[in-house]
């Protein structure tokens, strides 16, 4: 395997190849301004920091002086090109991962790295998405024009591209939701993870669809303790059959569910024959004087009828002609119709102003319809998101799918999310969140969660301190990259703040396994995180499995590895090739994934099955590092 990247999930991608799948690795990295391409152990193996490099001609050599097999070997280089893909042992390697933070950089290596092996996996990092569909099709045809004779079924999709935001955005989104925890797409269909408390004693939670682990044994915070493990509490179980959830009463679980997948666009109000969004248009102080104004003139034409005995029709007419003063004086009338052409008048002097500040409001409305909101001042309950830069945008599009208010916070108005904020009407608010006032001006005090997502720690972790301090139960969730440090984050807030929830997630801790999983062959729809563990969801043909090929549903489960969820009903020739990508515009179509399967229902060679796995899990599955699951139990 070979993975090309300059930041953290190249590292953390080349160590759980190596450490879960046990597969050799190669990692091309850029080296310093002044360094020589070298070679070295990679970080995560032993002696890391101390990396005894040797000249790049060891790459070169002979395949019997090739780095050891279980050792992963890094190869710095300035750029993935050519001579750089050659050395690195593009032309007989199984895979390459291109996780370059620039899209422009993965796309060259690419058609470089087709070119140089038609037979490679290819796994390509794209935040455009657009782009990364055209791009499957090129290089998969690439493939076929250079070996006509080639399959790229039995290579188990050649080319697959991903995106780490897009991978970690439901989880990062969800996070910040109750009751919405851990969102995975597959076929149209949203997947949610939900957290569930302890029920009470001698009772089981609802499974849901199933369950998908076991909590840790807390307290204070049953729904995620992160670290709980390491402090002494039982640890979180992955995947447990029924009896060891019959057993563990008391302890909060992770359910599997399945939800209506809603269009954000469909939710906002849009202009129709049959309605006029007024709410939009007019503040709610001016449609109330709006219709205070209404109900006066109502009342002065019920009593201009009531004293005059005309017509309600006409007494009407002319409460109206009195309100706007284009009738003649009341002089020489009865006195009722004297008083009541007073009263219409100062009605009218009140009307006038509302007049004007309704034209100006709609104006406004219309005129800031491109602009950016403001939040609104009774706003509460919504989420408060920190950056709106790559992740921060995707995080954003999942929330408002969701339907899930959102007031977003960012320091560069020319953010890769201002123009989604923009287009979906969410309020932003422009301005360092480490100043005075920022998060008082996106209503963190009445706000449900926090959700710092900027690409600074300390930043992240300022906020919520900051957050903490004016709302202390407020639900916190910090995207931090080190581990030890969202561990150590995490312990701190919790025994600070033991009433609320607090959340530390890494991007590329939860991006790296998908981005494995679809180096190892298989279509990977997404991963969810259970405390500090990744729960991975995979599309899998049964074919050529002998773990699933010829099993039932019963049989198929192994508790702690894996467990089938769903059946692909489609028929081979109309499957979807990539079930967790996003379908087209428009009416989703049925999806033809069934997910209450009979527990004797045999597994066809051609059937395609969606389940849950343990990273480990998967690595057996595959029939690869056997050895990976070190407990005879399936705990891992």
């Amino acid at each position: 395997m070979v993975v090309c990247g300059d930041d953290g999930l190249a590292r953390r991608l080349a160590s759980e190849l190596q450490e879960v799948y046990k597969e050799r690795v190669t990692l091309v990295a850029p080296a310093g301004r002044d360094a020589q391409p070298s070679v070295g152990r990679a970080p995560g193996s032993p002696g890391r920091g101390l990396l005894d490099r040797v000249p790049l001609t060891r790459l070169r050599s002979p395949a019997g002086e090739r780095p050891p097999a279980r050792e992963p070997w890094v190869l710095e280089a300035a750029e993935p090109d050519e001579e750089v893909l050659a050395a690195a042992g593009v032309a007989g390697a199984a895979a390459l991962a291109l996780v370059h933070e620039d899209d422009d950089t993965n796309v060259r290596a690419a058609l470089v790295a087709r070119r140089l092996n038609p037979r490679l996996r290819l796994v390509i990092r794209l935040y455009n998405r657009k782009l990364g569909q055209h791009l499957e099709e090129l290089l998969d045809q690439a493939a076929m024009v250079a070996e006509p004779g080639i399959d790229l079924r039995e290579l188990d999709s050649s080319t697959t591209v991903l995106s780490d935001a897009d991978t970690a955005a439901p989880a990062l989104a969800a996070s910040a939701v109750a009751g919405t925890s851990k969102v995975v797409l597959a076929d149209g269909l949203l997947l949610r993870a939900v957290e569930r408390t302890p029920p009470g004693r001698g009772e089981v939670a609802d499974p849901g669809l199933c369950t998908l682990a076991l909590l840790s044994a807390t307290t204070s915070d049953p729904a995620g303790a992160e670290g709980a493990e390491s402090s002494g509490d039982r640890g979180p179980q992955l995947l447990p059959d029924d009896r060891a959830v019959a057993m563990a009463t008391g302890r909060g679980i992770v359910a599997l569910e399945t939800v209506a997948h809603t269009n954000a666009s469909q939710a906002r109000p849009r202009l129709g024959a049959g309605a006029l969004p007024v709410a939009s248009l007019f503040s709610r102080r001016l449609r109330w004087s709006m219709a205070g104004m209404v109900a006066a003139v109502a009342a002065l034409a019920l009593a201009s009828w009531a004293t005059t005995g005309d017509h309600p029709l006409h007494a009407a007419y002319i409460t109206l002609l009195d309100i706007f003063a284009i009738n003649d004086p009341a002089v020489g009338d009865a006195t009722e119709r004297q008083l009541l052409q007073i009263l219409s008048g100062f009605v009218g002097l009140l009307l006038l102003p509302v007049l004007v500040a309704a034209a100006l409001e709609g104006l406004g409305s219309f005129r800031t319809a491109t602009a950016l909101r403001r939040p609104p001042r009774g706003l509460s309950g919504h989420v408060v998101l920190l950056g709106l830069g790559k992740i921060g945008a995707r995080v954003l599009a999942r929330l408002r799918e969701l339907e899930i208010p959102v007031v977003c916070v960012e320091s560069d108005p020319q953010a890769r999310g201002i123009a989604l904020a923009r287009g979906l009407r969410v309020p932003v608010v422009i301005g360092d969140v480490t100043d005075e006032g920022v998060l008082e001006s996106a209503r963190i005090d009445r706000a449900h969660s926090l959700l710092a997502l900027t690409s600074s720690d300390t930043t992240n972790l300022e906020a919520a301190l900051y957050a903490r301090a004016v709302k202390p139960d407020l639900r916190a969730v910090l995207r931090l990259y080190e581990d030890d440090f969202a561990t150590a984050v995490y312990r701190t807030l919790r025994a600070a703040h033991p009433a609320a929830l607090t959340r530390s997630r890494s991007v590329t801790h939860l991006a790296a396994p998908a981005f494995a999983g679809a180096m190892m062959g298989r279509q990977v729809l997404g991963a969810i995180p259970v405390e500090r563990r990744v729960l991975l969801f995979a599309a899998v043909d049964v074919a050529g499995h002998p773990h699933l090929e010829g099993r039932t549903i019963a049989e198929s489960f192994r508790p702690g590895a894996w467990r089938v969820l769903a059946l692909d009903t489609t028929s081979p020739a109309e499957r979807r090739p990539d079930l967790a990508a996003a379908r087209a515009e428009g009416p989703a179509p049925q999806s033809g994934l069934v997910w209450e399967l009979h527990p004797g229902y045999v597994l066809k060679p051609e059937d395609r099955v969606v389940l849950a796995a343990t990273r480990r899990g998967l690595a057996e599955l595959l029939g690869r590092g056997a050895t990976a699951l070190s407990r005879p139990d399936g705990r891992i």
